[in-house]
């Protein structure tokens, strides 16, 4: 039962004053049977009265508003998380009638969000790898970790060849780029196979086994399979999520789960800052996995940001 400890901090500093600044925060790891949360900090530098609620998704969300002039936000997440092994699917029931299941939740409002897909240039090629599988053999568990491996084998993890704006048809036509591309790619894939998926934004954290994505916020999915419940699935290791995932978030894809929205007013130029520290030591002494790094926003964006999909992005591209 590793513990971690997590520091996220989130930084902007603004060319002049802003005033009036409404945000969004989603930055509080989830409690459930896998992982417990010790400990829990957040810190904002003009603190702010921090009102929560749950969303329609059991997330926890954070709300803030800062309406006195200001030039400088920090926000800072200091989380203590144990964390416990998976318990895997034993997948003895039929394949047929397992898929049978699946085939009842498509007008289940539980469900719903979960299985609208979109379509894309490689629809075609999905739908042609699908019909090679013999579903009356294979169970939705074998499928989705058999695609799980298709993905990690066809797409090459390289970072800076895909950006916020990427969409589905460009990173299928590079077969490349980093967690959350592979990542909505299977969130794709398994929704066409009929099988409820979710968006998973979190952090994938220092073990004795080369990963990509540590040291900074992570994605994967969770898949609903019959008999089980939801099983989360990692493309861009290869793996099914284990005692090195810590949750923060789901939802139906990454704007559902994104760790800080916000607005505010004030005509400027805006510099984010983004730094995670994801440790085995509470003095970040043993396996530290530290990632800083600096972003000029557009002036044009009159928020910090609309999508912080794009903090995500350059994490991502400063990992191997």
């Amino acid at each position: 039962m590793p513990t971690f400890y997590i520091k996220h901090n989130t930084l902007y500093s603004y060319s002049d004053s802003v005033i009036d600044a409404a945000n969004q925060i989603k930055l509080y790891p989830i409690n459930d049977h896998y992982q417990k949360v010790v400990s829990l900090k957040i810190t904002v530098n003009t603190n702010p009265f921090i009102d929560t609620y749950l969303d329609f998704y059991n997330n926890v969300v954070g709300t803030f508003m800062i309406t006195e002039p200001h030039n400088v936000l920090s926000i800072e997440l200091e989380a203590e998380v144990i964390t416990y092994p998976r318990i895997f699917p034993e997948d003895t029931v039929d394949a047929s009638a397992q898929w049978d299941e699946l085939k009842t939740l498509q007008g289940n409002p539980q469900y719903i969000d979960f299985l609208k897909y979109k379509p894309f240039s490689g629809t075609a090629d999905v739908l042609e790898w699908i019909q090679s599988k013999d579903l009356k053999v294979l169970t939705p568990y074998k499928v989705v970790l058999e695609l799980c491996q298709y993905i990690y084998t066809n797409f090459n993890y390289i970072k800076g060849i895909t950006h916020v704006h990427s969409t589905l048809d460009d990173i299928w036509g590079l077969k490349g780029g980093v967690c959350q591309d592979f990542t909505n790619i299977m969130l794709q894939i398994t929704r066409m196979l009929g099988i409820p998926a979710r968006y998973v934004s979190g952090y994938i954290c220092p073990n004795n086994e080369f990963t990509r994505g540590e040291g900074a916020t992570h994605a994967w999915i969770e898949a609903y399979l019959p008999n089980y419940g939801w099983l989360g699935i990692d493309p861009t290791n290869n793996a099914i999520a284990n005692e090195n995932h810590v949750a923060l978030a789901v939802g139906r894809n990454y704007n559902d789960c994104s760790p800080v929205k916000g607005v505010y007013k004030g005509n400027v130029k805006d510099v984010l800052t983004v730094n995670v520290t994801v440790s085995t030591s509470k003095n970040s002494i043993l396996n530290p996995v530290t990632l800083s790094n600096t972003l000029e926003i557009p002036e044009e964006i009159n928020s910090y940001r609309q999508n912080l999909e794009i903090i995500q992005q350059h994490q991502q591209q400063q990992q191997q």
